[in-house]
């Protein structure tokens, strides 16, 4: 008996992998490594290098390793390649998650869990958002991310498949053990922008919009800590297997940072100052988004324990000083 962790060599699949592992659980993470790292799956998880929308492929791990719940990551996560792609991202997130979910029903898999997004909201105004609040994606990543919810929910009605979507908001951070952090090369979160910035990574970063209706302008969003969030699967893994129904939570703190707020935070921790340039606005990006997390915490349990913006801001300030030192000793050796 196995759980198959879809995108387990990526940011937030890692931090899965890790909290599965801790729980004597056994996990084949199944990556086609396209912006994922092999390094970052756990010696102890099972690596199968492949896309996930290879049925075949899919449906030999299934079989071969005894998988009897999925947790599903992979997929392209970028809301402006969003809106310069939006073909690839339906691809890569919703027709391949349709053929994952085939797999799943025929397989007899009975518990899913999706890794959804906040951007399925929209603009959602200026208190936090519900889980039933109208859902208005700005951005084909949001589209993308609500069909395949819509996907799950219509199998659920069909077929013995029960599953829970969590619609994340902004996660940050890194393991604070130091196993595991964001380690994707040019990522655009804004914390690991921020810390590469302040360890010298990056000559300069830039802010996008100084306009927006907010108290300084700038974006405002509720961060989570990538294990907060792992956590959080694990939670919603228990209840499932406990008999829970199919549902949808929120991920996040209820409570927001401005990214000027944030950049201010690891200049902080970093000790050190460094150029913030200001820009116009991307595309599809709301000013304010803000969970209202009382649904996850009363039918889940959750708890989160790193729920502050420090402990997001010096846990991947950390990694990043990680990285920075391996890659050092990689270029003198």
């Amino acid at each position: 008996m196995s759980v198959l962790v879809t995108g387990g060599a990526g940011y937030i699949g890692s931090h899965m992998a890790l909290e599965l592992l801790g729980a004597d659980e056994a996990v084949v993470v199944l990556d086609n490594l396209s912006t994922g790292l092999a390094w970052a799956v756990p010696k102890s998880a099972t690596l199968v290098v492949g896309d996930v929308g290879d049925p075949p492929l899919v449906q030999r791990v299934v079989e071969s390793h005894g998988v009897t719940s999925i947790i599903h990551f992979a997929g392209s996560i970028v809301v402006p390649d969003s809106v310069a792609d939006p073909l690839g991202y339906y691809l890569n997130n919703t027709v391949k998650s349709r053929a994952l979910i085939e797999v799943a029903v025929k397989s007899g898999i009975r518990h899913f869990i999706f890794s959804s997004t906040a951007a399925v909201y929209g603009m959602t105004g200026d208190t936090p958002v519900t889980e039933d609040a109208p859902l208005a994606p700005m951005s084909p990543y949001g589209s993308s991310k609500r069909m395949t919810e819509i996907m799950l929910a219509d199998t659920a009605r069909a077929h013995d498949l029960r599953y829970v979507a969590l619609r994340y908001f902004n996660v940050a951070g890194a393991d604070p053990n130091g196993r595991s952090g964001q380690s994707t090369p040019r990522a655009t979160h804004l914390v690991k922008v921020a810390c590469e910035t302040a360890l010298g990574k990056r000559s300069r970063m830039q802010v996008f919009g100084t306009d927006y209706p907010t108290p300084d302008g700038t974006c405002l969003r509720d961060y989570i800590h990538v294990t907060d969030l792992a956590r959080a699967h694990m939670a919603a893994l228990r209840y499932l297997r406990a008999g829970g129904e199919s549902d949808i939570f929120n991920c996040g703190y209820g409570r927001g940072f401005s990214v000027l707020e944030v950049i201010d935070a690891v200049k902080r921790a970093a000790g050190r100052d460094f150029e913030v340039r200001m820009s116009e606005r991307r595309p599809g990006d709301p000013a304010r988004v803000v969970a209202a997390s009382q649904r996850i915490r009363k039918v889940l349990g959750w708890v989160p324990e790193h729920d502050t913006l420090d402990a997001i801001v010096r846990d991947a300030l950390s990694w990043e000083e990680r990285l920075l030192q391996n890659n050092q000793s990689a270029s003198v050796a």
